[in-house]
């Protein structure tokens, strides 16, 4: 059954609602699913305030970042030097003198290469402590960084 619906120009419109429906007349594309506003996007403030936020966050976690990285230097330090040292003692005992230079223990195959330092990020720069008997030798040494750790002991002392 059909019924007949009534709108503003009071011609009358045939169409299929059902019974009870209360709607104004006038029938939209059964296709058509756009909503009714055309508003899309962010607003300016919106923008804004994310970008503030992203701000803040950066703010508060860059030194973090930084400390982390400088403890990581730090760690790398303390394992080169553990391992120079350690290939120095072995050549000391196996050769019954201490290295000429650090290329020696590179040369004898106590070593791969030698570490680069990693404040001073080059292979060159490492101190050279002699023995103190006097006699020639590396007995030992220290980074060549004038930088201060994070403990407050500079580098060139460990």
């Amino acid at each position: 059954m059909e019924r007949l619906i009534k709108s503003g120009n009071r011609s009358g419109v045939r169409g299929q609602y059902p019974k009870g429906h209360k709607g104004s007349g006038v029938s939209k594309p059964a296709t058509d699913h756009r909503p009714l506003t055309t508003d899309r996007g962010f607003t300016l403030i919106e923008l804004m305030i994310v970008m503030t936020l992203i701000g803040i966050l950066a703010a508060i976690a860059q030194p973090q970042f930084h400390q982390y990285t400088i403890r990581a230097r730090e760690a790398v330090l303390k394992e080169n030097l553990f391992t120079l040292r350690d290939v120095i003692d072995q050549y000391s005992a196996d050769k019954g003198k201490f290295p000429d230079t650090l290329q020696e223990l590179v040369d004898n195959r106590y070593i791969r290469k030698v570490p680069e330092d990693p404040f001073t990020r080059s292979a060159e720069t490492w101190v050279i402590v002699p023995p103190d008997t006097g006699e020639g030798g590396i007995f030992d040494v220290h980074s060549g960084s004038d930088l201060i750790a994070l403990n407050g002991t500079p580098y060139n002392e460990w």
